[in-house]
């Protein structure tokens, strides 16, 4: 299991606005929504492009070129083009630091 890595802040993160971050070469978006912060690939299954340049809603982060969503829980798409969902890393809050593990939850 990936030990837990400072991403950034917690005040860092605006409502809904995903954060690009990299842990050990690998592109992560991390979104503060609905009360609670999740780590998500930021590489869409379907295209290949980044999902932190797309928008959030109802705790999904939507693909900016086709429209495809990921459940920011569970990386699962809710509809087409994408049927692979993406990886989703645990995260932790620890003070105003928030952490993320590369291990992936599902």
């Amino acid at each position: 299991m990936s030990a837990f890595v400072r991403v950034c802040g917690l005040g860092e993160l605006e409502e809904d606005t995903p954060k690009r971050v990299e842990l050990d070469g690998t592109p992560v978006s991390v979104v503060r929504t609905e009360g609670e912060v999740f780590a998500i690939n930021d590489i869409c299954s379907h295209a290949n492009v980044s999902l932190s340049e797309g928008e959030v809603e109802d705790c999904q982060i939507e693909c900016w070129l086709h429209g495809s969503a990921f459940d920011l829980r569970t990386g699962k798409p809710s509809g087409l083009p994408a049927t692979r969902p993406v990886p989703v890393y645990p995260v932790k809050i620890e003070g105003d630091d928030v952490l993320v593990s590369l291990s992936q939850e599902s």
